[in-house]
């Protein structure tokens, strides 16, 4: 089998699960798209074709292409005015009951237009790209109605038909509670199951639904009926978990097989062993804890310890961590968490892949994966959590094609 790329490097490291994430001197060889082989030393003359484009990195260190396992992409606006607040130790809790917060993207969500949001979201995007993400899930939520759940959706839709880093959609109407329902919650639990849900899951516009089950927003009775309604119309499950205090999210997680639960800042021993045994990945969100100064992280040691998997992602959102770079939130779970860089580098490649239900199809590199990969100006990888606060990025390959190049996109 001839291979039409062929990418040589001193530090290719392969995050494939249960091997040692080690790097190795190596090559990678890419055809239509999809890894055909990888090893060490030099590639078999086998795969060689006069046609091949041999990229030579040198001591130029190759991961798998980032996975973003938990944003907010399509939202209109943005919140810097609520800086003042947060700086006088007003909580986040406290500026969503005053109409802030997430009802204040709502209604400048709603007014934008779908093209509007593209736009403003295709920006993202590239951010993402160029710090090296090929693979993002993308959360609705800002909507809280039909017809601007929708949009959004279908917004994230033609994006990911448009743009090339991959976007995996979550319907979340359950992220806050609208004004207009705020006397109702019970009416509004039956508009997102008898008329968005069902809309979503027959045009196919999301492959999982998420609820923000939290003290003030969600209860763990309403998160379980309305999880159970999405599990019914063929959604798979993620839960916002037990992030400002312990409401037994963790459990629920566990309880409805969801395939991830995220934040967990506040979440019971009892809950992430139930967790690890019903195999739920744990998606942390560091950036989260630093931007709302919360001097608090969620325990990833702890997990790792209990032999959980553990995620890191982004939390993009214009609220709470408005950042589209995974390279600054490895900084902050290396120094807010404490993680090494090994574990940092697992947690954005292979166990992302597990939270966004992709591990068969990227976050390692070996024969059968996408070929998305990552091409850093680094002398090994942990100088690119060492030495923070700059792009390291120099060439980002997604789909077997070269899409950042030189730090540049083409």
């Amino acid at each position: 089998m001839n291979a039409d790329l062929i990418i040589k490097s001193h530090h290719i490291i392969s995050c494939q699960e249960g091997a040692p994430l080690e790097a190795v001197d190596g090559y990678i060889a890419v055809e239509g798209g999809r890894i055909t082989a990888c090893g060490r030393g030099e590639a078999p003359a086998g795969l060689l074709s006069p046609a091949a484009r041999i990229m030579d990195v040198g001591d130029q260190v190759v991961i798998p292409g980032l996975i973003d396992a938990h944003t907010h992409l399509v939202h209109g606006g943005s919140r810097e005015n609520e800086l003042a607040l947060k700086l006088r130790g007003v909580s986040y809790m406290d500026i969503l009951r005053s109409g802030g917060g997430i009802l204040d993207t709502v209604a400048r969500t709603r007014q934008a237009s779908k093209e509007e949001l593209k736009a403003k979201a295709r920006i993202s995007l590239d951010q993402m790209l160029l710090h090296g993400t090929t693979t993002v899930e993308a959360k609705s939520g800002y909507g809280l109605d039909l017809e601007t759940e929708i949009k959004c959706l279908e917004a994230a839709r033609e994006l990911n038909a448009e743009h090339a880093v991959d976007i995996i959609s979550t319907y979340m109407g359950a992220h806050a509670m609208p004004q207009e329902f705020a006397a109702d919650p019970e009416g509004y639990m039956r508009l997102m199951m008898e008329e968005v849900m069902p809309y979503v899951s027959r045009r196919q516009l999301a492959e999982f639904m998420d609820v923000f089950c939290e003290q003030g927003v969600f209860s763990p009775r309403q998160a379980r009926v309305l999880m159970a309604s999405g599990s019914s119309m063929g959604f798979k499950l993620k839960i916002h978990a037990d992030e400002m205090v312990p409401l037994q999210g963790a459990e629920l997680a566990a309880e409805m097989r969801a395939v991830s639960a995220d934040h967990l800042l506040a979440a019971s021993e009892t809950g992430l062993e139930a967790m690890q045994r019903a195999g739920v990945t744990a998606v942390l969100l560091p950036g989260t804890s630093f931007y709302l100064m919360l001097n608090r992280y969620a325990d990833a040691r702890g997990m790792l310890d209990k032999g959980l998997r553990v995620a890191l992602a982004s939390d993009y959102n214009p609220g709470s961590c408005p950042c589209e770079n995974l390279q600054a939130i490895m900084t902050m779970a290396c120094f807010g968490m404490r993680l090494p860089p090994v574990e940092i580098l697992r947690g954005m490649t292979i166990n992302a892949a597990y939270a966004v239900d992709r591990s068969d199809d990227i976050g390692s590199i070996e024969a059968g994966k996408k070929a998305d990969l990552v091409i850093f100006k680094a002398p090994n990888w942990e100088y690119v959590v060492y030495h923070f606060g700059i792009n390291h990025v120099d060439k980002v390959i997604k789909n077997g094609r070269l899409a950042v190049d030189n730090g540049s996109l083409l």
